[in-house]
């Protein structure tokens, strides 16, 4: 016989009820302040900013006005001029007669950039750095040109292969002369400076180096050689020169014209007299 059983269950008894979530952390209502009271405290906040930028104005304005005052005082004429740098080719009277027209100015107003730019108008003058030296003192650093070279036969070129003309080039025939497009100074410096290293050793010195138009170079030693170099492999066609010379021409070299290093292997010598035949084959470097 088959019966059901039902059980009654107790409140409070077998599954626990539900617990409410607990609130983390103390919280308790606030009360604003009024409002009134909130603009009373803005007003305070906006009128002491407003009283600062008041301050700060009149401050710049009474800072103005005592400037005014003083200016006449501290805006003295020029006094005194010191001439920094040492020079070779320009004598000091010059640069002071240069900057002449600029004293009549006031400490403050003096042209400091016109005075720059007047001095290096002047040839010899590389650079000049001008500056006021309160109360009433210029101080003028100047930096001269170092002439290295003469570039063709009215101009000098300095260390940076920058030309300049001098009124006396003339002064400077013991300086090398360098030839070439002008847009090819510091090449042609540069290029001075490579050979004549490489020469040195040999006991030549470079009277004249020249770049023609189509890019072929010549050299001139002082002792009177002509060296013609084309336009490529230089430094190769050096060091072939270098060889084949210590080796067979070193012991003739007053007797050399010309030298054409322009072969692939070799060079060709033009004597100034004849020669010996066993003199005269042809030195190859392989």
């Amino acid at each position: 016989m088959y019966g059901t059983m039902l059980r009654h269950r107790q409140p409070g008894l077998g599954r626990a009820p539900a617990r409410k979530p607990v609130r983390r952390g103390a919280s308790r209502t606030v009360a604003k302040p009024p409002v009134s009271a909130r603009l009373s405290t803005l007003g305070m906040t906006l009128l002491k900013k407003l009283g600062g930028l008041l301050l700060l104005a009149a401050l710049c304005a009474g800072g103005y006005f005592l400037a005014q005052r003083l200016m006449p005082y501290a805006d003295q004429p020029i006094a005194d001029v010191r001439l920094e740098g040492h020079l070779s080719y320009v004598s000091n009277q010059t640069v002071l007669d240069r900057i002449a027209p600029f004293r009549q100015a006031s400490f403050f107003s003096v042209d400091l950039a016109g005075i720059r730019d007047a001095l290096e108008s002047i040839s010899w003058i590389a650079k000049a750095e001008v500056r006021r030296v309160w109360p009433d003192q210029l101080v003028v650093h100047l930096e001269e040109q170092l002439p290295i070279a003469r570039w063709g036969d009215e101009a000098l070129l300095n260390n940076q292969g920058e030309s300049f003309a001098p009124s006396e080039v003339s002064r400077y025939e013991h300086l090398p002369q360098l030839a070439g497009p002008q847009q090819a100074q510091e090449k042609v410096m540069q290029q001075y400076h490579v050979l004549n290293q490489m020469l040195r050793p040999l006991g030549f010195s470079i009277a004249r180096l020249e770049l023609r138009e189509r890019g072929s170079w010549y050299v001139t030693t002082t002792q009177g050689i002509e060296l013609l170099l084309g336009r490529d492999h230089l430094l190769a066609k050096m060091r072939r020169f270098s060889a084949i010379y210590e080796r067979a021409l070193k012991e003739q070299n007053a007797n050399i014209a010309r030298i054409d290093l322009r072969y692939a292997n070799g060079l060709a010598v033009a004597w100034r007299e004849p020669v010996a035949p066993t003199a005269v084959e042809p030195a190859a470097v392989h």
